[in-house]
């Protein structure tokens, strides 16, 4: 982990890296769409509103994902002090926003003709809208300050306290009475999902996932190059402020 906290070695990793992932995300995305809405059969009670599955069931994946590693992110910068572990999850909280609100809205579009209503208080649906408050709340909290280093603490002190909700995201469907459907395929055994389905929707979180990978070493390229930036800044106003220092006779 310490091997990549030099920005200079990350950063050349990282632009090796990219290229792959993006290749490798349309290469899923396209395949699993074309599955998804070509291949895969309707289900016997959905019909087609199923389709929408392989958008909400990654887009939420990712959340949980994209949450989770935030908040190892700030464990790892609060105790060993790693150089990019903030700047990883302020580069990932935006995506992991939007994430969230793919799945909520995804969700909606899913409820209404399976439940017949847009939105219910259901314990899966809201400990997600929490979810999606504790996102916002971090990118308010990193921002919050005249001094980044400490809106940075401030939200990893967020992320730890809110790694609660995760478990009780992925548990809400056994723990309490919820109109949301039981997992179906990450569950002990075998799962209950047909292959012409679980391939699909398995190959879409594999694109999700890759993009993901993406757009997080971009942001973080961007994260690193703003310090960059604000160094030479700070530096610059420091030399220019001793060369207007007059010098005694």
């Amino acid at each position: 982990m310490h091997r990549f906290a030099n920005p200079a070695r990350f950063q050349r990793l990282s632009v090796r890296v990219q290229p792959w992932l993006a290749w490798g995300a349309g290469l899923c995305l396209v395949v699993g769409f074309y599955l998804a809405l070509v291949r895969s059969p309707p289900d016997y009670q959905q019909g087609e509103a199923v389709r929408i599955m392989y958008i909400h069931v990654p887009a939420a994946w990712m959340a949980l994902f994209v949450y989770t590693s935030m908040a190892v992110a700030a464990a790892v910068g609060l105790v060993w002090k790693h150089p990019l572990a903030d700047l990883y999850a302020k580069a990932a909280a935006p995506l992991g926003a939007a994430f969230t609100a793919l799945c909520l809205i995804t969700g909606s579009l899913w409820g209404k003709p399976m439940w017949g209503t847009w939105w219910v208080w259901d314990a899966r649906l809201t400990s997600v809208l929490i979810l999606f408050f504790l996102y916002l709340g971090y990118l308010a909290l990193i921002h919050a300050f005249d001094d980044p280093d400490r809106g940075l603490r401030a939200g990893n002190l967020l992320l730890l306290v809110g790694i609660v909700n995760v478990p009780v995201i992925k548990f809400s469907v056994d723990w309490w009475n919820t109109l949301h459907q039981p997992a179906s395929v990450s569950r002990m055994g075998s799962p209950t999902m047909v292959a012409d389905m679980l391939i699909p929707l398995l190959v879409m979180a594999v694109g999700f996932t890759l993009y993901y990978g993406v757009l997080v070493l971009m942001r973080l390229d961007a994260e690193l190059l703003a310090r960059k930036l604000q160094v030479l800044d700070t530096l610059a106003a420091h030399g220019a402020g001793v060369a207007n220092v007059p010098s005694e006779a």
